[in-house]
């Protein structure tokens, strides 16, 4: 059985080939950035058995993974209201791939599924019950990384694993004995730490003053949050930490100590969940490949007392391909 895996992200799509046989096993790989053209024509001509994409945002009710049908499409339409990001550019892809693998089943994996029963305390926004009762809620992404993560570590998860899944989209969980109970992205993957070109938490007196001084319309104020803020914001120059890192100027230099001090605040929010850690796990391009950037984070949780930290890949295609398999086979 070939597996095809689509993962649409912020910045790019990674598309892997996958054999499912009695194990899942990776056969190739690769990434065509947006701004580079139709990921498609980088794929070749091998036809799948079966397709599946990460979907960012399931909406209220769609966690586990699920085929693809016309009923699943309009409620997955319905949920890019909460990641206008990312859903418009999955459905896209879904389309697209429909239209080169015709009867191919397509298979949504949700990156919120790891984080559907997240404990009232964590889940629950301060918000009132009428606006609660819509599904505005803490939902929780990086799902699909966090589920490689615990089954790289396999029968070595400890029971206080802390998850730092640092890209141009960033977030950092809590997993206790293998269930997540708190992640530090909310309704939307715009919330959290400081990431690429996202805000991140921010306080919502900046937006009311956005509306009622400058303005900003919605499409504005998402163009700010999720666009023009962040690392790029910070720096003016590059939402890319090798481009800062190797500018040397001031504010490359502020933007990245923002950041690194974002990701070290949001680990030790996740301590207090935890009751201390067994062990940081860094994943995600950054976390994964930027060893200043670790040191950094590691240095301002230094207080904490040695905690183990490890490096990990995000295996996010290899997770999508093991639910793919269990779902059509």
């Amino acid at each position: 059985m070939r597996v095809l895996t689509l993962n649409g992200g912020s910045s790019s799509v990674k598309f892997g080939w996958y054999d499912a046989g009695q194990a899942v096993v990776e056969v190739s790989a690769g990434e065509v950035r947006h701004a580079d053209g139709d990921p498609f024509g980088s794929i070749g001509d091998l036809r799948p058995d079966a397709i599946g994409h990460r979907i960012v945002h399931g909406g209220v009710d769609l966690f586990a993974p699920v085929l693809i049908d016309p009923a699943v499409l309009a409620r997955l339409e319905r949920a890019s209201a909460f990641a206008p990001l990312h859903g418009p550019a999955a459905l896209a892809m879904i389309a697209q791939a429909e239209a080169r693998y015709p009867d191919v089943p397509q298979v949504a994996c949700f990156d919120t599924g790891f984080h559907a029963d997240l404990p009232d305390v964590a889940a629950v926004l301060p918000l009132p019950a009428d606006l609660r009762g819509e599904g505005i809620r803490r939902y929780g992404f990086h799902g699909l990384s966090c589920e490689s993560i615990l089954a790289q570590l396999g029968d070595a998860v400890p029971e206080r694993l802390i998850i730092a899944h640092l890209g141009n989209g960033a977030s950092v969980t809590a997993v206790r004995g293998g269930r997540s109970v708190d992640t530090s992205m909310g309704l939307t993957p715009s919330g959290g730490v400081v990431m690429g070109t996202r805000t991140g938490d921010i306080d919502p007196g900046v937006l009311l003053y956005l509306l009622r001084e400058r303005g900003l319309d919605a499409a504005a104020l998402e163009a700010v949050i999720d666009r023009q803020s962040g690392l790029l914001g910070l720096s003016g120059r590059s939402s890319d930490l090798r481009v800062l890192h190797a500018a040397g100027d001031a504010a490359a230099d502020l933007a990245i100590r923002i950041f690194c001090r974002s990701v070290a605040k949001a680990i030790a929010g996740m301590l207090v969940t935890l009751g201390g850690a067994d062990l940081i796990v860094f994943t995600g391009g950054i976390g994964e490949h930027d060893a200043a950037v670790r040191a950094a984070i590691c240095s301002d949780l230094a207080f904490a007392g040695p905690i183990p930290a490890h490096t990990m890949p995000a295996q996010e295609g290899l997770q999508i391909a093991r639910h793919v398999a269990a779902l059509t086979s």
